[in-house]
């Protein structure tokens, strides 16, 4: 297959590089096109599959040796996140338990919580989901009901979430919750809830979706859950929307990441066909517009690359503000759409059968626009800057 971006990127040395190639194998020999659909068609992937990333050192890979992890850093998340969406992995929710939920407890727990909770997500004994969105809070944090109220020396959980990747696997939930209803952005904390035997948890639908088939997205229901005082992340109440808006950059930088992978992907996939695919007589290649709309792609691709890349390097020097990271997400998750689309186009009436990866892509690339933060909130975010 054709790579469009065949050297690494400016942000890799010669470790990463050599890290790159082991989890380029681990992915061809883990990960093959027949397994993924199966996963698709279950709508969950296997346990299994989550035990053999552990195996492999890949679970906590930026997090410390002494917790457990691989010792690296975030450019060794975006590595796996490049691959795993190169492969057409898309719904196996490993960046979120990564690079996201892990990083939670690891910036902000106590050290009691690190010590009771990291190392087993580095083994896969733990698989996380993080609880934000409910049936009427998506984008607007501040609109969560979901309410955690004292109780002795604990709390009681009540509420309702919707849209939780890893939902139905997680065995602890970064449940977002309202501490203080009068007291609006700082009344809100997090929770690490341990699924096992907490009476009046349940898991609920595993959704059905149009894209990321294989990703159990599912609701979740919180009836008078107790929550010792210890699962409160960090052992303060209020922390909650401090601690999200520390990481949302980071968490849309990721979707940016995981979009310039289908970016790349779906132009790979298309230049083989173009060149070998033929009608009235020429390769598909050999057409003008082929030529034109594909130099159109591959410079909007060098562009959301060169962007993302600068995003990641500016991320390691703790430069990474939020409405840089907003308009990344926005605009590579933009561009991933109308890559995909133009490049569904060459393949015709193939393009729309399900056994063609651009057909999948086609399904996928469409919440990336939608979760994270939308487009228009990114764009609000991005809006409010121009103020100062």
């Amino acid at each position: 297959m054709a790579e469009l971006f065949a050297d690494p990127a400016a942000w890799m040395d010669d470790e990463l590089v050599m890290f790159d190639d082991s989890v380029r194998r681990f992915v061809g020999d883990k990960l093959d096109p027949e397994r993924l659909a199966t996963w698709r068609s279950d709508g969950i992937v296997p346990r299994a599959a989550w035990n053999e990333m552990a195996s492999a050192g890949l679970l906590g890979l930026s997090l410390p040796a002494e917790d457990g992890g691989a010792g690296g850093d975030f450019r060794h998340e975006a590595v796996l996140i490049r691959r795993l969406g190169l492969a057409g992995a898309e719904g196996f929710g490993v960046p979120l338990h990564n690079a996201i939920c892990a990083a939670y407890i690891a910036k902000f727990g106590t050290v009691e919580q690190k010590s009771r909770w990291l190392s087993k997500l580095c083994s896969g004994e733990l698989i996380t989901a993080i609880a934000m969105t409910e049936p009427g809070a998506g984008s607007d944090l501040q609109g969560v009901r979901t309410s955690a109220k004292k109780d002795g020396n604990g709390y009681r959980l009540n509420g309702q979430k919707t849209f939780i990747t890893n939902g139905q696997h997680a065995d602890l939930i970064i449940v977002v919750a309202r501490t203080d209803p009068d007291a609006g952005s700082r009344g809100i904390s997090l929770f690490g809830l341990e699924t096992a035997g907490a009476e009046g948890f349940r898991h609920g639908r595993n959704l059905d979706k149009i894209g990321l088939e294989m990703g159990d997205t599912s609701e979740l229901f919180f009836d008078d859950v107790k929550l010792p005082a210890d699962t409160l992340i960090g052992g303060a109440e209020g922390q909650g929307m401090y601690q999200l808006m520390q990481e949302l950059p980071k968490e849309r930088l990721i979707i940016a990441i995981e979009c310039l992978a289908m970016i790349e992907s779906a132009l790979n996939v298309t230049l083989d066909y173009v060149r070998d695919r033929k009608a009235f007589g020429k390769r598909i290649l050999d057409f003008q517009n082929t030529q034109f709309k594909l130099a159109e792609c591959k410079t909007e691709a060098t562009i959301a690359r060169t962007f993302v890349d600068d995003c990641i390097t500016r991320y390691m020097r703790g430069e990474l503000d939020a409405v840089t990271a907003s308009m990344a997400k926005f605009w590579v998750s933009e561009r991933a759409q109308s890559i995909v689309d133009t490049c569904q186009q060459f393949f015709g009436g193939y393009g729309y059968m399900n056994e063609y990866p651009i057909a999948q892509m086609y399904k996928d690339v469409r919440v990336k626009r939608i979760y994270g933060g939308t487009s228009e909130v990114m764009k609000l975010l991005i809006a409010r800057s121009l103020e100062t």
